[in-house]
């Protein structure tokens, strides 16, 4: 027996304990728990983000059409234009993603406004937009899982 043969099968040991939890970890943190509380925690943000932009359900306030004259002022929409479809995505495409439906085509849609964000108004967030970016990657690659519309629906 080599001197270090008792490090070894300690390492071995604790490697193998190690994966078994792992796997334990994934058994309980499947798919469809890790799509459910990506959907519901991404939903949040922007749903959040639009009510701060409306009184009652939609109507657009004056502060915010001056936010997308001033501080946003994002190229080629006209402020309005550009305050009511940033209303419309975050109060549509978050409720659409709590209960799974289109789920891929509604991360992707809140993506493209997180580039938009990243790109034309806030590029000093990145790590914010990031983490946005991550669970929305994560939804258009593995969908909304079994706790979704889509998957009651028979969609990918």
């Amino acid at each position: 027996m080599t001197p270090t043969a008792p490090v070894h099968a300690a390492r071995a040991t604790l490697r193998s304990r190690w994966n078994a939890l792992a796997e334990r970890a994934t058994g309980l943190l499947g798919h469809s728990f890790l799509a459910l509380v990506g959907r519901v925690a991404i939903a949040a943000i922007f749903f959040q983000s639009g009510r701060t932009k409306v009184d009652g359900l939609l109507t657009v306030t004056e502060g915010s059409y001056e936010l997308f004259r001033s501080e946003y002022a994002l190229p080629l929409l006209a402020p309005e234009t550009a305050a009511h479809l940033a209303v419309y995505a975050e109060t549509f495409l978050p409720i659409a993603l709590v209960l799974g439906l289109a789920t891929r085509l509604s991360a992707f849609a809140l993506l493209g406004m997180t580039a938009v964000i990243e790109i034309f108004v806030y590029p000093a967030a990145w790590p914010t937009h990031l983490s946005w970016a991550a669970i929305l990657l994560y939804l258009i690659a593995r969908g909304g899982g079994r706790v979704a519309l889509d998957h009651a629906l028979g969609l990918r």
